[in-house]
């Protein structure tokens, strides 16, 4: 994806609020040895090309052979639930603390008891769940509890996977697993000091066996030479993610020299190259091992896109849609009401559906469904936008629109709207060109004008396609 001006000081005003004065210390490299990287990039690319498939808007790849939990993340369908906060390893590239138990939690709504889970994944539509920590096998009883609740009332219909360092993987607790029905269990290696162990106790005993590790740059050479090995052991797919810097991970990265890209969050630059090297290498020594490159583009935009999409449905008015990236829209035409009037007079002539739009009380403004933009004339009609969303809550903050969702007697969630911009007024030109770019799609977004309104609406309305762009 190619950033504006605008968009870019916007990107880096965020990532310096993040990081504060620390942020100066950062190793950015200079646009020659950026240059030299995108090239490089572009290689692996190049090559890869040939023989991979890249999915998700070109933020995934290869998407040949993903595992099942893999599968239904892309597909928008699942919910992780963090069993604790608690692990027993200390990972340097962790991105949290990780040293309270804490109650399950997805979402930030805690689920106590299995059954409310439950329920919750049956209300909001979920077809994968994954148990994930901290370290979900530090507390066993727990995470075997959530398992069993969720196989036993959905059966082969829900796929359920556990993320897991592996340390107390041990033939009894993943015997109790496989007999509660979990379905996959994904192993960091990189937490034993790519120790197989762990991997080799799984085998035979969970159908799928995934590792999930971050690219690492200094161990890239050592990746490269295991992925026969993780293939001999039994492993169907290897999940390769791209390092984030934290501020709990800071120092620990800081110390490896790591050189950083700017983009929705901080990333580390070579654990991309790393991860599509070991791609590249792979398929150029034919290993049968399905490699999936998730990067954190994947991650920020289309995991939060699907949660956004769920949410919507709870709050979404029949006069309002929802964008390609997940977000609530609502269109609204002013003007003289005799104009207004007209307009609802056409409405009623070609449908019945009144919920299709909405009059205010002055008569004045007329909220309407995309779909009926074809028969608006807008001479001497004001078009705004405006975008929200819907988010999961632990509790009312009282500042927002909002519904609840009962689970059980004594679980409900709460669903708040929150608007992310102002209304954006748009002049006749511009409404014209809005509704052929984003409502008609008779028209590109590549030819919308390097304008600071295209660049706001753009984020609420496309999700951006690509990795993420070195600067």
């Amino acid at each position: 994806m190619t950033l504006s001006a605008r968009q870019r000081e916007k990107i880096l005003a965020a990532n310096q609020r993040e990081f504060g004065e620390r942020y100066q210390i950062l190793n950015f490299p200079d646009s020659l040895a950026l240059q030299v990287a995108d090239r490089k990039r572009s290689e692996y690319l190049a090559e890869l090309q040939e023989t991979v498939v890249s999915g998700s808007l070109g933020t995934k790849l290869d998407t040949r052979r993903l595992s099942p939990g893999c599968r239904i993340c892309t597909a928008g369908g699942w919910s992780c639930l963090f069993i604790s906060g608690k692990c027993n390893c200390h990972c340097f590239y962790c991105p949290t603390a990780q040293d309270e138990v804490g109650e399950p939690t997805t979402n930030s709504v805690e689920f106590v008891h299995p059954a409310d889970y439950v329920a919750y994944l049956e209300r909001f539509g979920f077809t994968g769940a994954s148990i994930s920590g901290g370290e979900p096998l530090l507390t066993p009883e727990r995470s075997l509890a959530f398992v069993r609740a969720i196989k036993d009332r959905f059966g082969s219909a829900m796929h359920v996977w556990l993320y897991t360092n592996g340390t107390l993987a041990t033939v009894d607790i993943l015997t109790q697993l496989r007999d509660a029905g979990l379905d996959e269990i994904r192993i960091d290696i990189g937490a034993t000091d790519y120790n197989l162990n762990s991997l080799q106790r799984a085998v035979g005993l969970i159908p799928t066996i995934t590792v999930e590790i971050p690219a690492i740059p200094d161990e890239k050479e050592r990746m490269k030479g295991l992925l026969g090995e993780l293939r001999d052991t039994g492993v169907q797919h290897l999940n390769l993610h791209q390092l984030r810097l934290t501020p709990f991970n800071f120092d620990k990265l800081q110390a490896r020299n790591y050189r950083y890209i700017h983009g929705e969050k901080v990333t580390v630059l070579d654990s991309e190259l790393a991860a599509l090297e070991i791609l590249r290498h792979s398929i150029r020594e034919s290993i049968d091992l399905p490699i999936n490159y998730c990067t954190f583009p994947y991650k920020n935009r289309f995991q939060a896109r699907a949660s956004r999409q769920r949410n919507a449905s709870f709050l979404l008015k029949g006069f309002e849609a929802l964008t390609e990236n997940g977000f609530i829209r609502t269109l609204t035409l002013l003007g003289e009401p005799a104009k207004v009037a007209n307009l609802i007079s056409i409405f009623r002539q070609h449908s019945n559906n009144d919920s299709l739009w909405s009059l205010n009380g002055a008569k004045d403004r007329v909220t309407l469904h995309p779909s009926l933009w074809p028969l608006v004339k807008p001479d001497g009609l004001r078009l705004l936008v405006v975008h929200s969303a819907a988010y999961q809550r632990s509790s009312l903050t009282y500042r927002n629109p909002f519904t609840t969702v009962e689970l059980s007697p004594t679980k409900k969630i709460v669903l708040e709207r929150e608007k992310h911009h102002a209304d954006l007024e748009l002049d006749q030109d511009q409404a014209e060109l809005f509704s052929r770019v984003f409502l008609l799609k008779t028209q590109s977004s590549d030819e919308l004008p390097q304008q600071d309104i295209w660049d706001e609406l753009l984020v609420f309305e496309k999700t951006p396609e690509g990795l993420l762009e070195y600067f």
